[in-house]
């Protein structure tokens, strides 16, 4: 990957509330430790969240996709990769890889797509001029 991409990573550890009664993280909780990464690349993007609701524009999800891997259990502590991956005039993508550095276990892969959305005419918005310079560090898959 260029060294230039757009790309974050964080950590989160698995808590009691991500797990379901055997332990074992659930599927949702994968969402909110994707949300978390992608809310930090947005903020290297320059869109950070105090900007959003000043200028009521959003990225917005509209398709998730997530490969289970190997199971994350209570009190793991993962590893979540998120980079900049696909660009087109109104629409993006973010892809994810979830790790256990414990172990070096592959946990899930995660790739979303989002447009920008202007509120509260839910506007479809191009997406901004100086994200241009990561088009071409971005995969064309």
């Amino acid at each position: 990957m260029n060294s230039e991409q757009p790309r974050i990573r964080t950590e989160v550890q698995v808590m009691f509330f991500d797990t379901d009664c055997g332990g074992v993280v659930s599927n949702i909780a994968y969402l909110r430790f994707i949300e978390i990464a992608r809310t930090l690349l947005a903020e290297k993007l320059r869109l950070p969240l105090a900007e959003m609701a000043k200028t009521q524009k959003y990225p917005v999800v509209v398709r998730t996709e997530i490969d289970y891997r190997c199971a994350a259990k209570l009190g793991d502590r993962l590893v979540i990769d998120v980079w900049l991956d696909r660009l087109q005039r109104a629409r993006f993508w973010c892809a994810f890889r979830i790790t256990r550095p414990a172990d070096g276990a592959l946990i899930a892969e995660c790739r979303q797509t989002l447009v920008l959305i202007e509120m509260p005419a839910v506007k479809l918005l191009p997406l901004p001029a100086d994200w241009e310079k990561y088009r071409s560090c971005a995969s064309s898959a």
